[in-house]
């Protein structure tokens, strides 16, 4: 099933949960999400069936429970929610979101490191295109 594009903030948090731990019941969900956010156990329920019907989840009955999976790995849907907010919210353009990140104090030197590798592969990637 494809995936919609709409997607909000608290449902992107449950679903990256849902994949980080390789899947859920609604009662692990609420246990270790819910609980924590104040959501009821319906409210968990509702969300997780909704990401299911936009293509998120899979449900798939084991031991008499539907175990929940994620359709993507967190990083993907991570990846995917950043493509959607440059999308929108820049016009496409990633250029306001690298000013950001060059005035950023709290880059770490991990990050730095990781962007640099970015760049590297970027370069590569054009040198290889010419």
């Amino acid at each position: 099933m494809a995936r919609e594009s709409t997607i909000g903030e608290q449902e992107l948090a449950l679903v990256r949960h849902i994949a980080d731990r390789g899947g859920a019941s609604v009662a692990e969900a609420v246990d270790e999400f819910g609980t924590s956010r104040a959501l009821a156990r319906s409210t968990v329920l509702t969300m997780m069936e909704r990401l299911r019907s936009k293509g998120y989840l899979s449900r798939q009955m084991a031991d008499g429970v539907y175990r929940y999976r994620a359709c993507a790995s967190s990083a993907d849907l991570l990846k995917d929610a950043v493509q959607r907010f440059v999308e929108r919210s820049l016009d496409g353009s990633v250029s306001p979101f690298l000013a950001y990140l060059s005035d950023a104090p709290e880059l770490s030197e991990q990050e730095r490191q990781a962007l640099e590798q970015i760049v590297a592969r970027l370069d590569a990637a054009q040198r290889k295109d010419r």
